[in-house]
């Protein structure tokens, strides 16, 4: 199959599950620890869809792959990051709400997208993904707990923010 995105829409694909996963780390009130494993989460997730989905033509494409060079999944990996990073340094953002609602506005982006060149397939499976991503973030560590007890699981902010991606990637899930 051959995949029909220019090499800037590609970026858009690559870069927003990871844009997800790092705005619903900074959602949360969960502190340096915290936010360092839910980034870690956020990474394994992204890495995930290969797995989870190894018949999706889109996410292999944007993907590297881990079982191939690893020189060239590093390249490819930081090519999209630093892509990501520029973009959002043209846009102004500097600080976490701006980030959020960037990320909001790139799934809003993707769904588009994802609407015009995937397939329905495609398209169901990279939301699930993106969507799978979000929730093992917010799910990695308790907010407002103190050294490991107590707090709770999903908090007020990840929830609201995870919901404006659900409705800006155009997706349900089962969380609630």
């Amino acid at each position: 199959m051959s995949l029909n995105y220019t090499e800037e829409e590609l970026n858009l694909l690559a870069n927003t599950p990871h844009i997800i996963g790092a705005a619903m780390a900074f959602a949360g009130s969960s502190g340096l620890f915290g936010t360092g494993k839910e980034m870690f989460t956020n990474a394994q997730a992204v890495m995930a869809g290969i797995k989870d989905y190894p018949n999706n033509a889109l996410i292999r494409a944007i993907l590297p792959d881990a079982k191939g060079d690893a020189s060239a999944a590093m390249d490819k990996m930081k090519k999209v990051r630093d892509w990501g990073v520029a973009r959002m340094k043209a846009k102004g953002v500097d600080s976490a709400e701006k980030f959020q609602a960037e990320a909001v506005e790139d799934c809003k982006a993707v769904a588009a997208l994802l609407a015009v060149k995937a397939t329905p397939e495609e398209a169901t499976e990279y939301k699930q993904w993106a969507m799978s991503i979000a929730e093992k973030v917010a799910m990695a560590t308790t907010e407002g707990s103190f050294l490991g007890f107590g707090g709770e699981r999903f908090s007020a902010n990840e929830k609201q923010l995870f919901g404006e991606i659900e409705k800006a990637m155009g997706s349900q899930s089962l969380l609630a």
